[in-house]
């Protein structure tokens, strides 16, 4: 089972891993070791509740096709494993950031005291340019 909060999980039929081989230089080993992961994910066709799933497909992100599947590919590691734990940490990070309510906000305007704190700051900055010039009679 894939636990994302208390009250969702995900059993492991639902995402599918496949190791691949991974990109880039690599040693002698490069072209026989499969240490990349391929993670694919349905979900449309997932246990996750119908909010999840919604938030999820209107997210704009690559990752996600126009199918509803989550491909995520790890390769960051040379063990199969750590790429495997990182594969999943990345899509539990994508299925908790669409649940996240996003506060919205309020418009404010600026209070009296700070637009003549504005003002009287524009006012004393003018004065030191002022004071920088040469004095007119020396053209």
């Amino acid at each position: 089972m894939f636990l994302l909060s208390k009250a969702v999980q995900l059993s492991d039929s639902e995402i599918e891993l496949t190791a691949i081989r991974a990109q880039g230089p690599g040693g002698q080993s490069v072209n026989k070791v499969s240490s990349a992961i391929h993670l694919r994910f349905d979900i449309l066709n997932s246990s996750l509740p119908p909010f999840y799933k919604e938030r999820l497909l209107k997210i704009p992100d690559h990752r996600i096709n126009k199918e509803g599947v989550i491909i995520i590919k790890a390769q960051q590691f040379r063990s199969r494993e750590k790429n495997k734990d990182d594969a999943l940490k990345r899509l539990k990070k994508i299925i908790n950031s669409a649940v996240i309510q996003t506060k919205k906000r309020k418009a404010t305007s600026p209070t009296k005291a700070s637009k003549k704190r504005r003002v009287d700051l524009k006012t004393r900055r003018g004065q030191v340019k002022n004071l920088r010039k040469p004095p007119s009679g020396y053209d």
